[in-house]
Formats: structure tokens, sequence, C-alpha cells
């Protein structure tokens, strides 16, 4: 019989927490917690009454027959303060060419479990990304098993593509905490590589990576790139036609042939986005380990997107009950509450992340309009936010629609067949 896999459980402390040794009465108070609960869900937050400790996470989903005897613990300090801009001078100007913070950050401490997606996909790119860093340090051949420790996540606009890559970064510094002293995430700002002076872009590329180097060259520190918008650096060069700058070669070649050297630094991660993955060069697609579709959410998604909304709400008493809302793959009961909550999620299914997230607020603001409610009552205050929601969105596709179809029969824009 294979041995259960151990409970990871990451805490997260204040400065002055000796992260290196828990004592025996913090652990005795985490094994007290789980012992007193058959059940509890995957990333799951609590706080225990003990100095210097902010809140304790069990990563894992548990079950009444799971062991509470085998914890693995991983204890962080989260580091104060926003990310620094990173710049360069160029010809007397400063050009920002990226954002740098030093992770874990309290900035992005809750992200992880805020972002909602179907099935274990969040847990499974986080398991690549240990085992590439797992088989980096090792040394594993890459002549014999390939790895190159880039991810792509792709998808329409708004699905949160971005904030996973930051909610990735943050979890590796957590999981790497014993192999590496310090964590960076270093996010390049795509759009200032482009420069105004022509053939200047492939130096300002040479120049961030100049300064990532320089972070990768220190072996105790965990270094995780970020690129959004990465076909605004990589776009297609066959897509590219004679008439346009050689400036977008030089930037496509530039940044390959940059990736290519940090790859030999076995502490560096990078992580891309991208909402037009027919416009990114081959050899950046084929340079990835693993390119992942990140889509719009489900209806079961949206129901633990609006149903993690109504419980925070719940606790700042803005809805004044505590009626329970049961998790989507735990309802079993057709209550009114759970009723109601299905069918907003159902009605909103079409929406981005981004827009889902607005929802609760645009329902207090045109519907609520009291410091307080009913759980039943905010439920359908979110039912009309979202009818106004895509009532507003079709407005504005079938305007911009009425749009192009004028510019097609002015003929701005339009083909016809003729060269």
């Amino acid at each position: 019989m294979d041995n259960p896999e151990p409970i990871l459980i990451e805490i997260a402390c204040s400065k002055g927490f000796n992260k290196s040794a828990p004592s025996p009465e913090l652990n005795l108070a985490i094994h007290s917690y789980l012992s007193e609960r058959k059940t509890l869900p995957k990333d799951h937050v609590f706080r225990v009454n003990y100095p210097k400790v902010e809140s304790v996470m069990i990563c894992n989903e548990l079950t009444a027959s799971t062991p509470r005897t085998d914890l693995q613990l991983y204890s962080y300090h989260l580091c104060d303060g926003t990310g620094e801009e990173e710049t360069v001078s160029q010809d007397g100007e400063e050009v920002q060419i990226a954002s740098h913070w030093l992770l874990p950050a309290r900035e992005y401490h809750g992200l992880w479990e805020s972002l909602v997606y179907e099935g274990t996909m969040k847990e499974d790119l986080l398991s690549f990304m240990q085992t590439t860093m797992l088989f980096s340090r090792k040394n594993v051949n890459s002549n014999l098993v390939a790895c190159n420790r880039l991810v792509l996540l792709h998808g329409p606009p708004g699905t949160g593509k971005t904030s996973l890559c930051k909610a990735l970064a943050q979890k590796l510094a957590i999981r790497m905490i014993d192999h590496y002293r310090h964590a960076h995430l270093i996010e390049i700002n795509s759009h200032s590589l482009f420069s105004k002076w022509f053939s200047e872009s492939g130096k300002l590329v040479q120049k961030v990576f100049s300064q990532i180097h320089e972070i990768c060259q220190q072996k105790t520190a965990l270094v995780c790139v970020l690129v959004d918008e990465v076909e605004s650096i990589v776009f297609a060069r066959e897509s590219i036609s004679n008439n346009e700058p050689s400036d977008s070669i030089r930037v496509v070649n530039a940044v390959l042939t940059q990736l290519d050297r940090i790859r030999k630094y076995p502490n560096v991660f990078v992580l891309a986005t991208s909402n037009l993955t027919g416009s990114i060069d081959l050899a950046f697609l084929d340079r990835a380990d693993i390119v992942q579709f990140i889509g719009n959410p489900t209806m079961p998604a949206i129901y633990e997107i609006y149903r993690s909304a109504l419980l925070d709400l719940q606790s700042i008493k803005i809805i004044n009950d505590n009626e329970t809302i049961p998790p989507h793959a735990e309802c079993t009961d057709n209550s009114t509450v759970v009723k109601t909550l299905r069918e907003v999620a159902r009605i909103s299914v079409g929406l981005s992340g981004r827009s889902l997230r607005k929802v609760p607020f645009l329902a207090h603001a045109l519907f609520v309009k009291q410091n307080e409610t009913t759980l039943l009552k905010f439920l359908g205050a979110m039912r009309s936010a979202v009818r106004r929601m895509k009532a507003d969105k079709g407005m504005l596709d079938s305007r911009n629609h009425t749009k192009l179809a004028n510019n097609c029969e002015n003929g701005n824009g339009a083909t016809n067949g003729s060269s």
C-alpha cells in the first residue's frame, strides 16, 4: 500500500518569527486544529493564538480518513512594500523596463486562494514548476530530458492569467524556502522595450536581461521572470512584412537569445501570458514546456467565485445573516439560497473572471444602496447586476458591429479581393 502524501501546511509569519525552527507549541496548536475537524477544504486558512503567526493554510483537501500524522510545514516571512521600478537611461531619459518584488510579498498574500478554476489546474502548474526546479538543482542532463523552465498561459483577456502567474511565483517561493534564502519576481514591461528610437529596442532587451543575469548569479536567490502580453516582444517573425522596420525582428531575436542565456542558471523560472497565441513566434512556443489555455470560468467555478465574495461580505456584516453557503461540490440541498446562487452563476456564464469580481460591488451600488442587507436580497441584487452588465456589453458589441459595418461600406479597412 502506498504511503499517503504529507499534509502541506504554509505558515505566514511576521518579522521576528524564527521560521527555521517552529516551536512544539505551534506544532501542537496546528495538530489540535486538524484533529478536531473531520473534513477541511483545500487551501483552508485559519489562525492560531501564537506570537508572530499571521495565518496558517492547509493546502490539501482533508477527509475523515486522512491521517493527521505526517505534516510538512513551510514557514515564511511576508515581505512588506510594493514592487520597485527598474529603469535604464536611454539618451538622457529614464525608461521603466521592469517591476521588481521580493517574495513572498504581502501584496500577493491570499491571491492564490482567490483564483478559482475547475479541476486541479493550479496545483498541476505548481507541481510542474517544482519538478522543473528539482530537475534543475539535480543537474538532470538536458540533452536527455528537455526542460526549459518556461510556462505560457494564454486565453481571452480578464481570465486571471497575470494574477495566476504572480500567485504561482509566490507559491514557488514558499515551497522552495528550504533551498533559497531569497526570492524575486521581475515583471518585464514588454511595451516599454519597443523604443521610440529606431534600432534601440534590441539594446533595451539586453539591458533588462542584464539586470536579471545579475540577480540569477546569486545562488541563494530564486528568480521568477514574468513577461505579460509576450506577443508584443516575440511577434511571429514570419508575419512581419518586408515593409515593417527590422527593429521588430531584432527584438524577437534578442528575446530568444536572452532566454537561452538565462536558462543556464538553475534558479530561474519564466512565466509568460498572451491574449493572442497565434501571433507568437514559433521558436518561442517551441521553448515553452507547457502552453496552458485559461478560458472564462464555467458555471461551477462562477458559483465558487461568487461564494467567496459572499462569505467575505458576511464576515464584515454587509450581508447581515450568517446562512451557510455550501461549496458547489457539496451542494446536496435545494435551499432557496443554493438555487438562487446557482441561477446567478448560470446567467453569468460567458463573463470573464475580471467582470465577475465586479458583480457584488455593482449589486450593492446599483440595487442594494444601504449599509447592510440579507443574503437573499443581495443575491437578487447580483442577478439584476449581471443582467445589467450583459445588457451594457450587448449594447457595446452592437455599436462596435455597426461601426465596423459602416467602415466597410465606406471602404475603410475593407478587402474585396483586389490587389
